[in-house]
């Protein structure tokens, strides 16, 4: 089981990895063995979440999110398989618990009297330098 918070915990049968060849570093290993990873999840059909967890997750990761519901992370930065596994696992988790995390609520906050002051003596000083230029009279 992999937790992703304290009480979310996910099996890692409904997680499919499969293994291809990197472009990273590796040097002749690079031709000769698999060693990206890609993870895959299937969030709109994970029994281990609640109908809003799904929908929350979709929501904030719908551009890692493909039509049928299936989460992809991919992992290529070490020459190692197994490190790529482990650091494509450590992603997802970050990412799930990024997505499910409580939005804090926006505190209303006053606009300080200098900065309105500040606003307001530019919207003067801009309106006056105009006045000059228009005042102006061209002689020829």
């Amino acid at each position: 089981m992999i937790q992703i918070t304290e009480k979310i915990f996910i099996s890692e049968q409904e997680l499919i990895f499969t293994a291809d060849r990197s472009s990273g570093p590796g040097g002749q290993n690079v031709n000769k063995v698999s060693t990206r990873v890609t993870l895959m999840f299937d969030v709109k059909n994970s029994p281990g979440l609640h109908p809003w967890q799904k929908e929350r997750i979709a929501r904030r990761l719908s551009t890692r999110i493909n039509k049928e519901g299936v989460l992809r992370i991919v992992s290529q930065q070490t020459r190692s398989q197994a490190e790529n596994r482990a650091l494509a696992v450590e992603r997802f988790v970050e990412l799930l618990k990024e997505a499910l995390k409580k939005d804090l609520p926006r505190k209303k906050t006053k606009i300080p009297l200098a900065a309105k002051r500040r606003r307001l003596d530019e919207k003067k000083h801009q309106s006056r330098k105009k006045q000059q230029r228009s005042s102006r009279i061209v002689e020829e």
